[in-house]
C-alpha cells in the first residue's frame, strides 16, 4: 500500500458510491479501537476502491467516542446512540445507513485480521455470493487461543443451530461477514435480536429467504479485553434460539 493512498482516504470525500462499506460496532473500546482503525484503513486504501468506515457506537462511556472524533478522518461516519441497545442494535443501525456495494461487518477487537477480508469480497464479488462468512470451525480456519470452555460451549451450541435450524453454515457467530447490499438491507431490516445472537437470525434469514451463503475459512484469535460472559451468553443462545423460532411461526419473518 502507498502512503499517499491511506492520506488519500483520511482527507478526500469520496465523489462516487462506495464499492465497500465496513461497520465495526463499538462498545467501550477506547484502550484497542484507535489501532483496530489504523489496521483497517492502512489495509483497505490500498486495495484500489472508494470505501467507507462506519463506526456504529453503543453507548460508550468510556473515551471512545472522543478518540474516534479526534481522528477527523474525512470517509469515517460515527454514529451515536443515547443508549445501550447490543451488538446487535449497533450492527444493524450501521448497516442500513451504509452506502457500499458490498459491507462487512467486522468486530471492533480485530480477532479476525483486516487482510481476510479478500478472501470474503472473492467469494461475493467475483463468485457470486450473497453473503459471505468468516469461519473458525471449517477446514483451513485457525483459532488460536480459545479458551477449552468457549471452545466446549461454541461446538454444543453449533450442534443446536444444525440440528434445530438446520443451517449450512457452522460458525453463526464469527465477526467476520461480508454482503451484497441487497441482502444487507432486507436481512438486517428484519432483524429483531439486538443481543449477542443476532448473527444466528441474520443468517436463518438469509436461508430462509434464498440468499447463497459461503462459509470462508479465516485466521482468528481471541483478543485480549473480551467482553463475551461465556456462560451467560450460553443461557441468551439459547433464549433466541426460541425466539427466532417462535417469530418465524407467527409469521414475522413473511
Amino acid at each position: 500500500m502507498a502512503y499517499t493512498d491511506y492520506e488519500q482516504w483520511k482527507s478526500t470525500p469520496l465523489t462516487n458510491q462506495p464499492y465497500l462499506s465496513i461497520i465495526i460496532p463499538t462498545y467501550n473500546e477506547s484502550f484497542r479501537i484507535v489501532p483496530t482503525i489504523g489496521a483497517v484503513a492502512s489495509h483497505v486504501s490500498g486495495l484500489g476502491f472508494p470505501w467507507e468506515l462506519i463506526i456504529a457506537d453503543d453507548g460508550s462511556v468510556d473515551g471512545t467516542i472522543q478518540m474516534i472524533q479526534e481522528l477527523e478522518f474525512t470517509n469515517l461516519t460515527l454514529l451515536l446512540t443515547d443508549k445501550n441497545g447490543g451488538k446487535g442494535s449497533a450492527v444493524q443501525r450501521g448497516m442500513l445507513v451504509a452506502k457500499g456495494k458490498y459491507m462487512l461487518f467486522d468486530d471492533a477487537d480485530n480477532s479476525t485480521p483486516i487482510e481476510e477480508l479478500d478472501k470474503v469480497l472473492v467469494k461475493v464479488a467475483q463468485e457470486g455470493y450473497d453473503v459471505a462468512v468468516g469461519s473458525r470451525a471449517i477446514a483451513g480456519a485457525e483459532a488460536a487461543k480459545r479458551s477449552p470452555l468457549r471452545r466446549l460451549m461454541s461446538n454444543t451450541l453449533r450442534g443446536l443451530v444444525q440440528n434445530v435450524f438446520h443451517i449450512g453454515v457452522q460458525d453463526t457467530q464469527c465477526g467476520f461477514k461480508l454482503f451484497t447490499r441487497k441482502a444487507a438491507q432486507e436481512l438486517y431490516g428484519k432483524q429483531t435480536i439486538m443481543g449477542f445472537s443476532f448473527d444466528l437470525e441474520i443468517l436463518y434469514l438469509a436461508e430462509k429467504y434464498g440468499y447463497h451463503i459461503a462459509e470462508v475459512p479465516v485466521t482468528w484469535r481471541d483478543a485480549p479485553g473480551s467482553k463475551v460472559d461465556t456462560r451467560k451468553e450460553a443461557h441468551r443462545f439459547l433464549r433466541d434460539l426460541a425466539k427466532i423460532k417462535l417469530n418465524d411461526w407467527r409469521g414475522l419473518y413473511a
